[in-house]
């Protein structure tokens, strides 16, 4: 039966000498019967169909090797948790503008009571794109333009050609990039570069022509990459007053190698981290695949941080390295390390820490450095919750040192070189965070056990990029 509403035109006294029962004012109004709609949040779910709209020139296989997990789902629950991965997954790709999802009650024939239909609307990009963007390296800003052809073949493949004009380095180059369908974090490129970089700090100017091809893969809670990199470099002396030690450096070499590198990496942002932890460990083997220059390289980064009480965090961060020349002929100032500076060790000017030649830094085959970090929100909290929280107060303690070593000398006096003469320093500054992409620091520095030829920054120091010891 349907239910009767009465809707009284006009209010009237409900008791009382004046109250007279409406014999025309009162219209009767009768209600369809209301549809009843069974709740499913708690309830087993089957996801029957999976639609995609807007498909143009992207395969099917890839898209639904994306999609396989929304089948799986139980509930309603697990339904929109697994739309939101998938849609997570389908614009990591980097084919589509936008991604849409739509999850409704199955209809037809062939629908189950409990039968869901979900549908992603998608919209791919153009054919051939461009950008204009800046982009910020380790105390350098740089110009960059690229065009872009996504989904060239439509799996996901992409063909980019990229122009940089920085303050330091000017490069182009051309890559190919083609990810495996269903693990994008599998994926294999080849590069086509050229490099034209300044180094003030040594009176050097370096050319890379070069090309190189790698393939990344994840392994447990492990990510790896394996490269190997052709290239023609060409050093020449960026000032007339360059030391003797640099003109013998100059000239060209072709260095061929493979490398290997693994990350894990559990911290739970990139730039200025809550918590979490942080390894890379590099390894670099050149000479064996052709080539002038014969050398094995291994080098790694350690990075601790844990939160803290009152929105503190303490960080500490242990980086080193080492460079054991192959054969007769001495490692290349291209290949060595280099300390100091806003990124590594305040205080000191950079690069400019260890072995050098008539003010021009030569680099050293082993280095260390360590760093010990304590950042704070701002004092009495500016801007909580919104600008305010992109900026830390900074409080630092660093220390290292760089060397050259005798390899006929054993492991013991190495390690007695590499903890002689030890640089550290200590300050204070503001951190401010540009999201995920890099940072900038303002510190004034305390620069400590100085030795002769270092070059130093005693006092304010500005340092913009993104790796930071």
């Amino acid at each position: 039966m349907g239910q009767v509403h009465a809707r009284s035109l006009d209010p009237l006294p409900m008791s009382g000498p004046d109250f007279n029962p409406p014999a025309h004012d009162t219209e009767l109004i009768e209600v369809e019967p209301e549809t009843k709609q069974e709740i499913l949040e708690n309830k087993d779910v089957v996801v029957q169909h999976v639609n995609i709209d807007g498909l143009g020139r992207t395969k099917d296989d890839l898209v639904m090797y994306e999609l396989a997990d929304v089948f799986k789902a139980k509930s309603l629950i697990d339904v929109m948790k697994k739309c939101h991965e998938a849609r997570e997954k389908l614009l990591r790709l980097g084919i589509f503008k936008r991604v849409e999802v739509l999850i409704d009650t199955c209809e037809g024939e062939d629908a189950l009571p409990n039968g869901l239909d979900v549908t992603f609307e998608v919209a791919e990009l153009r054919r051939l794109t461009g950008s204009y963007n800046t982009m910020v390296g380790n105390n350098e800003g740089s110009m960059v333009l690229g065009l872009k052809l996504p989904n060239l073949f439509g799996r996901a493949e992409k063909l980019t050609f990229q122009f940089s004009y920085g303050t330091k380095e000017t490069s182009y180059g051309l890559s190919f990039f083609k990810p495996q369908p269903g693990y994008f974090e599998r994926n294999f490129s080849i590069n086509l570069y050229k490099v034209t970089g300044q180094f003030p700090w040594s009176s050097l100017r370096e050319t890379d022509r070069g090309v190189s091809a790698e393939v990344n893969f994840p392994i447990w809670k492990t990510y790896h990459t394996l490269k190997w990199e052709g290239v023609w470099r060409e050093l020449s002396c960026l000032a007339r007053t360059a030391s003797f030690n640099i003109r013998e450096e100059s000239g060209h070499s072709l260095k061929s190698s493979l490398s290997h590198a693994m990350v894990i990496d559990t911290r739970n942002a990139a730039i200025l981290p809550k918590r979490g932890a942080l390894l890379k460990i590099n390894q670099e083997l050149a000479g064996y695949t052709g080539g002038d220059v014969s050398f094995l390289k291994e080098d790694f980064e350690l990075q601790f941080n844990k939160e803290l009480l009152w929105d503190s965090v303490l960080s500490s961060s242990l980086w080193g390295g080492m460079l054991i020349p192959i054969g007769d002929k001495p490692s290349s100032i291209a290949d060595r390390f280099y300390l100091g500076g806003p990124t590594s060790v305040r205080g000191f000017s950079m690069y400019s820490i260890g072995p050098q030649s008539e003010g021009d830094y030569l680099g050293g085959e082993a280095y260390w450095a360590g760093g010990l970090h304590l950042y704070t929100p701002l004092p009495f909290r500016p801007g909580r919750g919104g600008f305010g929280d992109l900026f830390r107060t900074h409080f630092f303690l660093n220390a290292g040192n760089l060397c050259n070593l005798n390899y006929g000398e054993g492991p013991k006096a190495h390690l007695q070189k590499l903890a002689e003469c030890i640089r550290w320093s200590y300050g204070a500054g503001i951190v401010l965070r540009l999201g995920n992409i890099a940072r900038l620091e303002l510190n004034y520095c305390f620069p400590m056990g100085v030795q002769s030829g270092d070059r130093i920054c005693d006092g304010v120091q500005f340092g913009a990029g993104i790796r930071f010891l």
